[in-house]
């Protein structure tokens, strides 16, 4: 596999970060302690490089259209201003991808895609695009992603930001972008900010590009003195993700899945006057019900004991295999163990007991409601 390296990857070198393959990009996976990284993320701010991400603009007269019938969602009812967490699926209801679509303009939208999928994504758009009056552009390898996550995020960004704009900041609702300046390299460039995130805190992501990107790292480093920053690699991003309930692609989604029993039902748009991709067959699904097609549905689980669960590890009721893990790690925020895995249907309600099998010991799990941890407002 190519390796890809971020517009950031020299920053990281000198921060001292161990580095992990992840969709085919060398990306920090910790710096010092990601246990350290973790809890300062809940507890002040961290800084991730989000860059492998992919961006893709869909322009033109049927933007909103097109992503209708492109995306599982109804993007034609996204504000301007506002954001709207979706999926792309096969014709069988496969998920492709999930992403988050950020409409900018009335016939302007950018479309994120994750690491490994930006291009599978970017040519699935490419492709469904003919008919509709609209031009696909995928600006991922030119674009930079940094994320500010935390309680203290826009404290630390605010400090960048010209006093005349901070209500732009401070007014921004989650799922929303804006276009606000922010000073680094000694001017005020104007950068798309948006407020969405997946660490289960408050926080922020910008856009900019990639030769800038070293530049902006290092003023939100800066601003971020006195407040608790810290650069913060994958395996924070990770726990916090769980712990937040949120499924990552490859573990908890799959061309092989569907939203239904991934939990992500009210994702798919079905009342969308238009046809889409996939629509016919996960209208089938729906009526099945959650386990269609594989009889399990997602859940969250509560270790009882100490010990935690990994992704494959079957799921047993009764000494008897009922599922698998997809996720799973001790819960730094919480004290004890928890997962995200596929069971059978009717054990998938909250409060059933079920076991874990860790390598041949049996280790007492409870399915509980998602997500495990939700911040205080």
């Amino acid at each position: 596999m190519t390796e890809n390296y971020t517009a950031l990857y020299e920053q990281h070198k000198l921060a001292g970060a161990s580095f992990t393959d992840f969709g085919g990009w060398q990306m920090p996976l910790k710096y010092s302690s990601e246990l350290a990284e973790h809890h300062a993320v809940r507890n002040a701010a961290g800084l991730f490089d989000l860059s492998h991400m992919g961006e893709v603009w869909v322009t033109g007269p049927d933007a909103a259209a097109f992503l209708d019938y492109a995306l599982a969602g109804k993007l034609s009812a996204v504000a301007v201003g506002k954001a709207k967490y979706s999926l792309i699926c096969q014709e069988d209801g496969g998920i492709i991808d999930d992403l988050i679509s950020y409409r900018r303009g009335e016939q302007k939208y950018l479309v994120v895609p994750n690491a490994g999928n930006a291009a599978v994504v970017a040519a699935a758009l490419a492709e469904r695009a003919a008919g509709f009056d609209v031009v696909v552009d995928d600006v991922s390898a030119e674009t930079s992603l940094i994320a500010v996550q935390g309680p203290n995020a826009e404290a630390i960004l605010l400090t960048l930001v010209p006093a005349e704009q901070h209500s732009l900041v401070t007014e921004l609702k989650y799922y929303a972008a804006v276009e606000v300046g922010i000073t680094f390299n000694g001017a005020v460039q104007d950068l798309l900010l948006a407020r969405t995130g997946y660490t289960g805190e408050d926080g922020f992501e910008i856009y900019v590009p990639n030769g800038d990107a070293a530049g902006l790292w290092e003023a939100l480093l800066e601003a971020g003195d006195g407040h608790g920053l810290i650069p913060a690699g994958l395996a924070c991003r990770d726990s916090l993700r769980l712990e937040a309930g949120m499924p990552l692609y490859g573990n908890e989604l799959s061309r092989e899945g569907n939203p239904y029993a991934a939990g992500l039902g009210p994702v798919v748009s079905l009342k969308k006057e238009s046809d889409f991709v996939g629509k016919a067959v996960l209208a089938e699904l729906k009526a099945l019900g959650a386990g269609a097609t594989s009889g399990r549905k997602l859940v969250g689980l509560k270790g009882l004991g100490r010990r935690a669960g990994r992704s494959h590890y079957p799921v047993l009721k009764d000494g008897n295999v009922v599922g698998e893990v997809t996720s799973g790690q001790p819960s730094p925020t919480l004290g004890y163990p928890i997962a995200l895995a596929y069971v059978d249907v009717e054990h998938s309600e909250p409060g059933t007991a079920l076991d874990i099998d860790l390598r041949g010991k049996p280790e007492p799990f409870e399915v509980v409601a998602l997500p495990f941890y939700k911040r205080q407002k």
